[in-house]
């Protein structure tokens, strides 16, 4: 049994059906769930600092977790940085069997923050086979003090932050990774694709990043943007400003227009419709469904609830092939060919 903590719309599970597993999951959100029952994926809908460990007590091989990255991300109010001695003592009491989670919770500034400490527990009493774990940047000290523990348990671990472009997502998506197991020894997981296409050593491409526009099928056009007037219509008129001043303005527009056939999205976020970027690149509107696309669910999942909840759960979902490239490194189980690329839209 795979045992999926705050799983959310199932990133995860989607990711291991690529290599034939599948998991059970624990998620408190009713949209969330009934997202996942919808896509097939079981689910106990719970609080998963208060289910018990008992029941998967000598029948789990792994264990995965993402917990909730609110206190911690970097547009939140990351009350999880200030709480991190907290965090850390809560893991250190739990890695020694001892559980001051209610009373290290009371002290902290953001009570979402001590959830980050929570697989500690899991990882304690049931001491599964192997673990994924995934989080924003910002929790990788976190996820070094939980590798170190596993270390002294016997475990071959690895921690670090990877790009999910690198792994065929068209998307620049930095996560925090650990990846554990007690039955083989386990590295990053190898990139499938680089920025710029790469020439591997013993002879093998990798093919360049996917960008946006290609993940969303909007084709290519190398049309330049039209000339940028001050009060004339779009395709003529009156050009008050300086030559230097038009050429910043149409260069401008033109590399709103182009970027996205150029790189991958920014990091899909759980504000409705809405990726993140500089100002020259844009904030593009997208549909939930674009925004699944680009987290490489597949066409068609079937996301419950309002256009917002169905946003959050697609922001803060760990993109299935990701996580199919992360489990792979974990299990030795190769991730299929076919898999290898996010379905087209």
């Amino acid at each position: 049994m795979i045992v999926d903590l705050f799983s959310g719309p199932r990133g995860w599970s989607e990711g291991l059906r690529m290599l034939g597993l599948s998991d059970i999951g624990l998620e408190w959100e009713t949209a969330a769930c009934r997202t996942a029952h919808a896509a097939g994926h079981p689910v106990i809908q719970t609080d998963v600092a208060a289910y018990p460990t008992a029941p998967f007590a000598g029948r789990i091989t792994g264990l995965i977790a993402s917990p909730p990255c609110q206190a911690w991300s970097r547009a939140g109010k990351r009350g999880g940085l200030e709480d991190q001695p907290l965090i850390t003592q809560t893991v250190h009491d739990l890695a020694n069997g001892r559980d001051t989670r209610a009373k290290l919770k009371a002290a902290c500034k953001d009570e979402r923050s001590i959830l980050a400490a929570e697989p500690m527990r899991w990882l304690y009493d049931l001491r599964p086979e192997w673990v994924c774990m995934e989080e924003v940047p910002d929790v990788l000290p976190l996820f070094r003090q939980i590798a170190a523990v596993l270390r002294s348990w016997g475990y071959s671990v690895w921690v670090g932050v990877v790009n999910a472009a690198d792994y065929g997502v068209p998307q620049t998506r930095r996560r925090a990774i650990l990846i554990a197991s007690r039955a083989r020894a386990v590295t990053a997981p190898a990139p499938s694709h680089s920025e710029h296409g790469a020439f591997g050593l013993f002879g093998d491409d990798l093919p360049r990043w996917i960008t946006m526009a290609e993940a969303l099928g909007w084709g290519y056009t190398d049309r330049p943007a039209p000339t940028v007037t001050g009060g004339g219509t779009a395709t003529g008129g009156p050009e008050p400003f300086g030559n230097a001043t038009r050429r910043a303005m149409r260069k401008a527009m033109d590399d709103r227009k182009h970027w996205a056939w150029r790189k991958p999205a920014p990091t899909i976020s759980g504000t409705v419709g809405h990726v993140g970027g500089k100002q020259a690149e844009g904030h593009l509107n997208l549909s939930p469904e674009e925004g699944a696309l680009l987290q490489t669910f597949r066409p068609g999942y079937p996301f419950h609830g309002n256009k917002g909840q169905r946003s959050l759960q697609i922001g803060n979902a760990v993109p299935p092939l990701l996580a199919a490239h992360v489990a792979s490194a974990a299990t030795g189980i190769p991730l299929p060919a076919t898999e290898s690329q996010p379905a087209a839209a």
